[in-house]
Formats: structure tokens, sequence, C-alpha cells
């Protein structure tokens, strides 16, 4: 299924259940008794954990790939660009790497964390310039757009305990 198809469906869900959600959870429907909201997930399952600091990620530009109604682009995916991801996305019209201090955005180098738009990041899949996945901090509704298995293709966790890496 292309991009623009899933992007569709997406919109198609309507903004509106995006909205309810969004109110039930301030409302306090779904929190967990009396300690507020409930912790936004990543694709695995946890908790999200921060995606990049240097310079400072997401759509709230608080380093975490977190999500709400406003985030029309849904910045959910936390990338670890490439040269070649960075140059997909020139291509297409998001130019990550040119410097917008008007934004106070420095502008992306190889190797930096960042949250991207999972639609534009599922594109850069399918033509074959993805960026590195961090899964940990990619945000659940990432899985709205893009397959758990495309992600995992390219993911670069690296588990809390290294020794599980051990043969």
């Amino acid at each position: 299924m292309s991009a623009a198809h899933r992007l569709r469906q997406v919109r198609e869900r309507g903004a509106s259940s995006a909205r309810r959600g969004w109110a039930r959870l301030s409302a306090g429907i779904g929190s967990t008794g009396d300690t507020g909201a409930v912790a936004d997930r990543n694709v695995l399952g946890a908790e999200l954990e921060p995606c990049g600091s240097d310079p400072v990620t997401g759509f709230y530009r608080d380093g975490c790939c977190r999500t709400g109604p406003e985030d029309r682009g849904s910045h959910t995916i936390c990338a670890v660009v490439t040269e070649e991801f960075l140059d997909h996305q020139r291509r297409i019209g998001n130019d990550l790497s040119t410097p917008m201090p008007q934004y106070h955005f420095p502008g992306l180098v190889p190797g930096d964390r960042w949250c991207v738009t999972a639609v534009n990041w599922l594109r850069a899949h399918e033509e074959g310039a993805a960026a590195y996945v961090v899964l940990a901090s990619t945000h659940q509704r990432a899985l709205e757009i893009v397959p758990l298995p495309a992600l995992q293709q390219h993911a670069v966790d690296v588990p809390g305990d290294p020794t599980v890496l051990a043969g």
C-alpha cells in the first residue's frame, strides 16, 4: 500500500476521532487512577523514550516523538538520518538539512536523531532511502501509517542490557 493511500486512510478516519481521544485523556477518561494521563507508548508497547536533544526534536520540541491533534504530519518516527535520507527528503520538498534560524532549526546532518513524519519515512522506505529507526523512541501512532515490519527492518535500537546480544 502506498504512503499516499495510507495517509488518505488516516485522514478518512478523521481528525474528529483523534480529537475525541485527546479530549478523553484531557478529561481523565483512560487515565490510570490519580496518576494522570496514560504515558505515550512506543511501537514495542513500552513507554516512549526520548529521541534526540542535539538538536532538540519532536513536534512539541521536547525531545520525544509525541503527537497530538495539532500534529497533522504525524511526527512519530525517531529516525537516525543518513545522507541518502536527507537527499531523498530534499527531493520530495522536505529539506531537513538547510538551517532555518527563524524557526530555531539548525539543519540536520547524518547521524542526527529526528522525529520525522510517518508518511515521508514510509515514502523513503518504499523508494529505497529509509533512515534508520529507533523503535523505543518511535510513537505507537506511527503504526497507523507504517507497518511494524518496515520499521523493524531499519531498527538500530540497542537493548538496555547488551549482554542479551552475546551468543
